[in-house]
């Protein structure tokens, strides 16, 4: 069995952790901006994030040396251990329905700033109590001042959401571009978007010419009519033709509501695998060994893949948000970007698993320093879907003073990390 024996190893854990954490929802994005629908990539994402559960508890739980007290991933998996094995499948059950609601508030409000509101939630409120459940053994004069500086994260991402969205409404009315705005909004939409005029960039194609803003739906659908300028007008009309999930004309504050709820979610699953895998109210017998953080894990994943499967077979034929309904056979047949939603449940898999390795090493308070990946997904945001491009100044200094915030919350974070006695 592998055992972290060391800080160093824990926050390497935690860094990959990051990285894979940042990148998967990206990828669902990635997909979800194309038109594939989210029920076909969620219950995909399903299949992979329970695989790579199986892998980390089979290779790191099982093969190699055991410890006293600490029984190998199949042994455990026939003890009478059910108490902890609740803890960690509620968690599993509240990370489910967090990245469903999350997987629907990315097209109201950006994949940036859900990511950073339900980190800061998920680090406000679980560091919080991880931090007690853990016996206070991170350094709490370093820990609270970097949860401190996730709360004014969620402040600041709040004024650049607001900011972005004001800039994006003043694009969409720009002289050239009202008339096919409306005519687009009364197609797609019976609600009213209110539009405002301050002046900011179109592409040069529309402010010469007033050429066409919505792409054939042809043309669309092979892959073309790819050239608009990122961050105009036309661009935003053209993501949102594209797109499976419909948002234009609805209220931002609906998508705000979404990424809250999504964060309080997350805040709690890491706790439940502290308390799965460390028994702090003693639910076990005393001759019964704690739940190894392999097998916590696999029965995190097994009840996140039943959730996610049930809500996401029942969305494809009630759907939600304007996606249209689909099957079982259609979803079956969809492999357009099959490869993309599988490959973010990997990483998605894998980063949990590190997460939970580092904070059973370092404390799990520590490990919520991984929720700092809006560093790495405003990233992709950028790069992948042209987040932020074309916008005012003010959004870009509110968006700077965000990353701030949260790279000093990280260095405070792993800083405070301490290490677990095992055994």
């Amino acid at each position: 069995m592998f055992v972290v024996e060391d800080r160093g190893g824990a926050v390497a854990l935690m860094v990959a952790s990051l990285l894979f954490l940042g990148t998967w929802p990206a990828l669902l994005t990635l997909l979800e901006r194309r038109g594939r629908l989210p029920q076909h990539t969620y219950l995909d994402y399903s299949v992979t994030n329970l695989l790579a559960a199986a892998v980390i508890a089979i290779i790191f739980g099982q093969f190699g040396e055991t410890r006293p007290g600490m029984p190998s991933f199949f042994t455990q998996l026939t003890q009478d251990n059910w108490p902890s094995v609740l803890f960690a499948m509620a968690g599993g059950i509240a990370l489910s329905i967090g990245n469903l609601i999350s997987q629907y508030a990315w097209a109201f409000v950006g994949l940036s700033v859900t990511n950073i509101i339900c980190s800061s939630l998920a680090v406000v409120l679980g560091t919080t109590m991880n931090y007690f459940l853990d016996g206070r053994i991170n350094r709490a004069e370093i820990l609270f001042p970097g949860v401190a500086c996730f709360l004014v994260a969620i402040f600041l991402s709040s004024a650049v959401h607001s900011s972005n969205a004001k800039d994006e409404e003043d694009k969409l009315s720009m002289s050239g571009f009202r008339n096919a705005f409306e005519h687009y909004q009364s197609e797609f939409s019976s609600r009213d978007l209110p539009l405002m005029s301050r002046g900011i960039e179109l592409s040069s194609d529309v402010a010469d010419q007033g050429v066409k803003l919505l792409p054939n739906q042809e043309e669309l659908e092979n892959g073309e009519e790819d050239d608009f300028d990122t961050g105009t007008a036309e661009f935003i009309v053209q993501v949102e033709k594209r797109r499976s999930i419909k948002v234009f004309g609805s209220s931002r504050w609906l998508g705000l509501g979404m990424v809250l709820l999504a964060g309080v979610c997350f805040s709690l699953f890491s706790p439940a695998i502290n308390l799965a895998t460390n028994d702090q109210w003693r639910t076990l017998r005393d001759d019964v060994p704690h739940l190894t953080v392999y097998t916590a894990f696999f029965y995190f994943s097994v009840s996140c893949f039943a959730v996610g499967i049930g809500l996401n077979a029942r969305l494809l034929y009630r759907p939600v948000a304007g996606v249209p309904p689909s099957t079982i056979g259609a979803y079956a047949g969809d492999w357009n970007g099959r490869h993309w939603a599988l490959l973010a449940g990997l990483l998605c898999g894998f980063g949990n698993g590190f997460q939970f390795m580092g904070g059973q090493a370092a404390g799990y308070a520590a490990a919520d320093a991984v929720q700092a990946l809006p560093l790495v997904s405003t990233f992709w945001g950028v790069i992948l879907f042209g987040e932020y491009r074309r916008s005012s100044r003010r959004t870009y200094l509110l968006l700077g003073c965000m990353l701030s915030m949260f790279i000093v919350a990280v260095v405070l974070l792993m800083a405070s990390a301490a290490h677990r006695k095992t055994g």
